[in-house]
């Protein structure tokens, strides 16, 4: 028992560790779950012998994943997508296994054999290409709803498989076509009982278990629900991942569907990660190291492969090129099932350890490099099926329009923010030129009549095409701070003297702008903070005027009341913006601080790049104190800064180090 503890705790830090690492660095915590795995496996720390010891509960992370997923979709939503799931899908699967089955031929394995390999092969990860679509937001695209339609067939063919595999072992004598008839018929009941049962009881459910008010047991029940789903197809023989997405489904039109999917998110993301361990665990390092060139080679053949057949399949099906090929690339990899079907074909038999060793390296190497194939898929699908209507429009720019035009503004970037400025314009009469990176949002706008040009706004020839010596401004509407400043840049030195406005998310940059020559650095932060106060203003019966007064100032002095905050525990902040926020914190300096009987001058804080907000005394509190207010015993000292800086000025004041 105490080693069995010893070893969870030692799992844990390694995974808190490693996750944290490759976050550091920008890679997904799949590829750290993975390296844990192989780390904790027999062949390294032999922290478990046996990754079956830990599978099962491993399998609940899908379990919760398919749940997640069919929260997303409702029942009119799979029917509509019906040929994507049984036509794209059973195209993939059915080409997908013929082609390795058939190169298994070749290499002198047993029909049975290939008829299994390929099969293994055809199947993608579920849990790794959902979870990257989601984390990136892309979940409702059409590519991405491609890719999952093909996962979805997936799932429900892998039962035929795990139904198959031991009737193909040697000495069997059942009958492998009646097996599989059964399971269907199987598949069919369960299937019907589930979508039944819980369209009529699970909303009931949920709405005597939402009266009661008690968080807890809106979680339980969430608990209770997705794992009765997957026992009920499992006790069929089925899937238990079919029948939490069943689950899910079934609640997705629901009012507490988001609610449901916040609840479940916890325990899915930990279960998931622990299966990815388990998976990591079964990599035989022997077999990775000596015969690694023909696991590169397997890898290299099944991504290129794995590839052209959704493609091709998509593409056979009439779905939209470019979709059908970045899902191809999406789902080249292969699929946690795939360890399962390996596991149970070498236990009957059909393949040799030798064979699933190989397969499982080729695996985990393809889920390896999985997050990376995900996001070269959009450039990839673009580059192998161009839209020759987007190249024409976009390498025959219109410039007669710009080098025509006087006083009129340049829109750097054509997004949302863009778009909607360009419309104001329109209203007032005023003439645009807007640039854009994105060929397919030029296309459109350009068929739509707007004057918008292809190409890197960072370009001195496009500047001048789009006549920035004739215009009046330039505004700049994309928040990457780096590109942004560095067309400042470019533009001060085409048109010294020009206006400049830059549109920014974040309120600790402005500075760099200014410096570089911008006119006017607009924080959406802070403006929005002030749209919203002054509404407040408004509605609270202060007049008119000194609310545009007050707005006017806060511009004026830099939105000098709207910078920094006070931190929370649920205030989130994302990586590599911490030290530049300028947080607020309160300074209680007792009786013994350093600070006690000196004047703001003489501590001399400022010089420490920290200011001074607020002093409060006996519940009185005094904003933007003298400089020469003497700090009493008691006192509380209201600082703003950078959060190191604000740490080495409280020990300062309190200790005078």
């Amino acid at each position: 028992m105490d080693q069995v503890f010893i070893n969870i705790i030692a799992l844990m830090a390694l995974s808190v560790f490693l996750v944290w690492c490759f976050k550091r660095v920008g890679l997904p915590a799949i590829l750290a779950y993975l390296l844990v795995g192989v780390m904790a496996g027999p062949e390294v720390l032999s922290l478990y012998s046996d990754p079956d010891q830990m599978h099962f509960l491993a399998e609940v992370g899908i379990v919760f994943l398919l749940f997640s997923l069919g929260l997303e979709f409702s029942l009119p939503k799979l029917i509509a997508m019906r040929n994507l799931v049984f036509g794209v899908g059973a195209g993939q699967m059915l080409l997908t296994t013929a082609l390795f089955a058939g190169i298994a031929l070749l290499l002198d394995q047993s029909i049975s054999t290939s008829i299994i390999i390929g099969g293994m092969v055809a199947l993608s990860s579920t849990a790794i290409v959902i979870k990257q679509i989601d984390d990136a937001g892309r979940l409702n695209t059409p590519r991405s709803q491609m890719a999952v339609s093909i996962l979805l067939f997936q799932d429900l063919a892998v039962v035929p498989f795990l139904i198959a595999i031991p009737l193909l072992a040697p000495g069997s004598e059942q009958s492998v076509g009646f097996a599989l008839l059964m399971a269907l018929l199987k598949g069919v009941v369960v299937v019907v009982l589930l979508l039944s049962v819980g369209r009529w009881l699970l909303p009931r459910i949920f709405n005597e278990v939402a009266r009661t008010r008690t968080d807890e047991l809106f979680v339980l029940t969430t608990i209770l629900v997705a794992l009765l789903a997957a026992w009920i197809t499992y006790a069929f023989g089925l899937s238990m991942a079919l029948g939490a997405f069943l689950a899910g489904m079934m609640l997705s039109e629901s009012q507490y569907r988001h609610q449901l999917e916040a609840d479940i998110r916890p325990f899915r993301d930990i279960l998931m990660g622990l299966f990815f361990i388990t998976v990591g665990m079964k990599l035989e390092l022997n077999v990775l190291f000596f015969e690694f060139h023909w696991v590169m080679l397997g890898l290299i053949v099944m991504v290129v492969l794995k590839t052209l057949v959704v493609g091709i399949s998509a593409i056979i099906f009439k779905q939209n090129r470019q979709d059908a090929w970045a899902a191809g690339m999406k789902l080249a990899q292969l699929g946690e099932f795939s360890f399962v079907i390996a596991a149970l074909a070498v236990q009957n038999q059909v393949i040799s350890s030798q064979q699933s060793s190989m397969i499982i390296s080729i695996g985990l190497l393809s889920m390896v490099i999985t997050p990376w194939l995900i996001n070269v898929s959009g450039k990839f699908a673009q580059w192998i099926a161009p839209n020759k209507k987007i190249e024409a429009i976009i390498t025959q720019p219109n410039q007669s329009e710009a080098k025509d035009l006087r006083n009129h503004v340049l829109i750097l970037g054509f997004g949302r923010v863009g778009q909607s400025v360009a419309r104001m314009l329109k209203l007032e009469g005023i003439k645009y030129v807007a640039i854009d990176y994105d060929p397919i949002r030029v296309y459109e706008s350009r068929s739509a009549g707007q004057n918008v040009m292809f190409g890197d706004v960072s370009q001195r020839d496009l500047l001048k095409s789009a006549g920035i010596e004739n215009a009046q401004l330039a505004l700049i509407t994309f928040d990457q701070h780096d590109r942004a400043l560095k067309v400042v840049n470019v533009i001060t030195a085409l048109k010294p003297g020009m206006t400049v406005v830059v549109r920014t998310r974040k309120d600790f940059q402005p500075d760099d702008f200014y410096s570089a020559g911008a006119s006017q650095v607009v924080p959406e932060i802070q403006e929005g903070s002030l749209m919203l106060v002054s509404q407040v203003l408004h509605y609270a019966g202060v007049p008119m005027s000194r609310i545009l007064k007050r707005v006017r100032n806060e511009r004026k002095k830099g939105y000098q009341h709207m910078h920094g905050f006070y931190p929370g525990e649920t205030t989130e902040i994302s990586y590599g913006t911490k030290d530049k926020l300028e947080f607020m914190h309160a300074v209680v300096l007792s009786e013994g601080a350093f600070a006690v009987n000196k004047t703001i001058n003489e501590l001399d804080i400022e010089r420490r790049r920290v200011k001074v907000t607020g002093l409060r005394r006996n519940n009185i509190e005094i904003e933007e104190p003298d400089p020469d207010t003497l700090i009493l015993a008691n006192d509380v000292l209201v600082i703003s800064g950078k959060p190191r800086r604000v740490e080495r000025i409280e020990n300062f004041l309190l200790y005078g180090n």
